[in-house]
């Protein structure tokens, strides 16, 4: 498994004296002979050993090693996850879209066709924390695989014609609670794959680069589709990448085994038990709640683009540029971050840049014209960059036996925070006008993060107390 723990190839060790006599281990009944033993691979010195799924140059010698964004992509398995990823992700966002035109053409009624893009959101909570201890339970390839499978399955009956309405939204809450499972399920994966170090971090990174860059393209791409097909003809497409998704994941990926084996209760009673453990932890609860709370005040501004948009008197053109400045702005940051600054420098821009993030939505108190907004959007984007350090951190805190249900709740976290801070920032703007919303969501935003940046400061290793030390010590070997 390849990470960026090992050894430095140069590292000296102790060699064996030339003259020395090694005497014969001695022979111990029914073990192997040592004829049987396969002797670990030795490396000349000063030449680094090949990572897992990088083959080796045609004189024997390994190639340079590459760094950054290239040594995740040189891990073949990384590569299959990756390919997958685009695929299931391609098909969420083309079936939301589809599925959406497929009820109002059905029913006439905007109220249901908004409604199925909440049921995006609503119930990842619900299956976040019901479900997670799926990520534990059971390998997590089979675990994904199953999940591909399943919403293939929903989106198949979609296309029924003799499905009602009804049937098309409880098929599309499925999905949504099947996501983070999956997503979690993923999230932890990647350690097995990457490691826990740089290659695990910079991994989540393009992952998370690919699912901002969707929202750009999936989107259009659904609009494309919808001209040359109908409605459950995209969504058609879209079970076809779910397939494809399953497929790369079957037979791109090692079988590993689960995390956690069944502890001898029940799958409901695993994921709150584990959910009980992982929010009770003070350290992980801190950085659990620093992925959580800046994103919540953050879509505010997407929430209320069109108002907004209306207000200053913009044609419906600029609305596209309100609600993607924020995405290439978190796009170029995170391409910046992760291939121009060391893991160090990484660790070091965390809690400043998060408690800086959210401050330039303050620019809208002014209630600025579109360039100022777009660049306000932009910046606040950008400010999301703080975690990709955020990552390493969370993986280090959180033990093993516990990382997929740590991983699918954080997903199912913050999907729902998300969708909250989208409601509530809907709800201000009944009573204010739309600027002053969003301002006001930078500034409450600042302040909430700057008290979770004291909090996570409280709790890094060596200053929490000892006898703190010792609860999360006992809790962690309990949790297993």
């Amino acid at each position: 498994m390849p990470n960026d723990r090992s050894a430095p190839a140069d590292t000296s060790r102790t060699p064996t004296a030339p003259d020395a006599v090694v005497p014969a281990a001695p022979v111990v009944p029914g073990a192997p002979t040592p004829d049987a033993v396969t002797p670990a691979p030795v490396h000349p010195p000063g030449v680094a050993a090949v990572p897992e799924g990088v083959a080796p140059a045609p004189d024997g010698l390994a190639p340079a090693a590459p760094r950054g964004y290239r040594a995740v992509f040189a891990v073949a398995e990384f590569r299959a996850v990756f390919a997958a990823h685009l695929f299931s992700l391609l098909g969420v966002v083309v079936s939301e879209l589809a599925l959406t035109v497929l009820v109002y053409d059905l029913t006439g009624s905007p109220l249901l066709s908004a409604l199925t893009f909440a049921l995006g959101l609503l119930p990842y909570l619900i299956g976040g924390t019901l479900f997670a201890g799926v990520a534990d339970r059971y390998p997590a390839r089979r675990v994904l695989v199953v999940c591909d499978l399943l919403c293939a399955a929903c989106v198949a009956v979609m296309l029924v014609p003799a499905t009602p309405v009804a049937g098309l939204l409880a098929l599309r809450c499925l999905v949504a609670a099947i996501a983070p499972v999956f997503t979690g399920t993923r999230m932890a994966a990647l350690t097995d794959i990457l490691g826990e170090g740089d290659l695990y971090v910079l991994g989540r990174s393009l992952l998370r680069i690919v699912s901002q860059s969707a929202m750009l393209i999936g989107f259009g791409a659904g609009g494309v589709l919808l001209t040359v097909l109908s409605p459950r003809g995209a969504i058609a497409v879209t079970a076809v990448t779910f397939l494809a998704s399953a497929a790369l994941l079957r037979f791109g990926t090692r079988a590993r085994p689960a995390r956690s084996g069944d502890g001898g209760g029940t799958l409901l009673k695993e994921s709150l038990a584990g959910a009980r453990l992982i929010l009770g932890d003070r350290r992980v609860r801190a950085l659990m709640l620093l992925f959580w709370v800046p994103p919540m005040f953050v879509v505010a501004p997407e929430a209320l683009a069109a108002p907004y948009a209306d207000a200053i008197g913009v044609p419906s053109a600029a609305l596209g540029l309100l609600l993607c400045s924020m995405a290439v702005g978190h796009i170029g940051a995170e391409l910046f971050v992760g291939s121009a600054l060391s893991p160090r420098n990484r660790s070091r821009i965390v809690l400043p840049v998060a408690a800086v993030g959210l401050l330039p939505l303050v620019v809208y108190a002014v209630r600025p014209g579109l360039p100022l907004a777009v660049a306000a959007l932009a910046l606040a984007g950008a400010g999301a960059a703080y975690v990709i350090g955020l990552d390493q951190w969370f993986v280090d805190a959180v033990p093993e036996e516990l990382r997929g249900r740590a991983m699918t709740l954080l997903t199912a976290g913050l999907m729902t925070v998300q969708g909250l801070g989208m409601a509530l920032a809907g709800l201000a703007a009944e009573f204010f006008p739309v600027h002053q919303v969003v301002a006001g969501s930078g500034i409450l935003g600042t302040v909430c993060t700057l008290l979770l940046v004291a909090e996570v400061r409280g709790t890094a290793p060596g200053r929490m107390s000892d006898t703190e030390g010792r609860d999360r010590a006992d809790r962690h070997v309990t949790s297993g």
